[in-house]
């Protein structure tokens, strides 16, 4: 009987010391963190489907500069063909093997958007202005869940190094930190130039 009592009694203190380690808060983060990761595909995978309707536009007025609607082409297929699943996200090179596929997708629209410096007629088609609105939005938004991204990697991995959570994390879970996204870009931390 003595022992049916201690029991009883030390089963609410063994739950509470249980929940205190983050047997359930380490899983919703990483869960949260892989999400945001859906996410910044999701955004990746928009930016995709708009490029080949700004290529037909621009092709109709650029057919000079095919070397660049090549190269975007090209970009954007490699991009696409790049992916890195939740589970890689604690694999930096992955990451970063995504993250260089993305940066030359952007390097080859930058290009494509300069073309329309070259073509007065291209400026005004409604059409290239509204494909060129939504391509920056896309950005935008690929900037804003990336920023989350990073906020939910940056909470999970805190929480898998703290005590008590890191020991929770290490024994039950064998959890990893995950891989935040970073600039590749080269001279990322610097503006741009910007000449007229």
């Amino acid at each position: 009987m003595k022992f049916r009592s201690r029991l009883a009694l030390a089963t609410p203190f063994a739950a509470l010391a249980l929940a205190g380690c983050g047997v359930n808060a380490i899983p919703t983060a990483e869960e949260n963190t892989k999400a945001k990761w859906a996410d910044v595909q999701n955004q990746y995978q928009r930016r995709a489907d708009l490029i080949p309707n700004l290529v037909a536009t621009v092709k109709g007025y650029a057919t000079h500069e095919q070397s660049t609607l090549v190269g975007v082409t090209e970009a954007r297929a490699k991009a696409t063909q790049m992916t890195v699943s939740a589970d890689d996200l604690t694999d930096p090179a992955k990451v970063k093997a995504f993250q260089d596929a993305q940066n030359s997708l952007s390097g080859a629209l930058g290009k494509l958007l300069s073309v329309q410096e070259a073509y007065p007629q291209l400026q005004a088609d409604q059409n290239f202005l509204a494909l060129q609105s939504q391509l920056e939005g896309t950005e935008n938004r690929i900037a804003v869940a990336r920023s989350d991204y990073n906020a939910a990697v940056q909470a999970y991995n805190t929480q898998i190094r703290t005590f008590p959570d890191n020991i929770t994390a290490k024994i039950v879970y064998g959890a990893k930190p995950i891989t935040p996204f970073t600039a590749t870009a080269p001279n990322a931390e610097n503006a741009p130039t910007v000449k007229f």
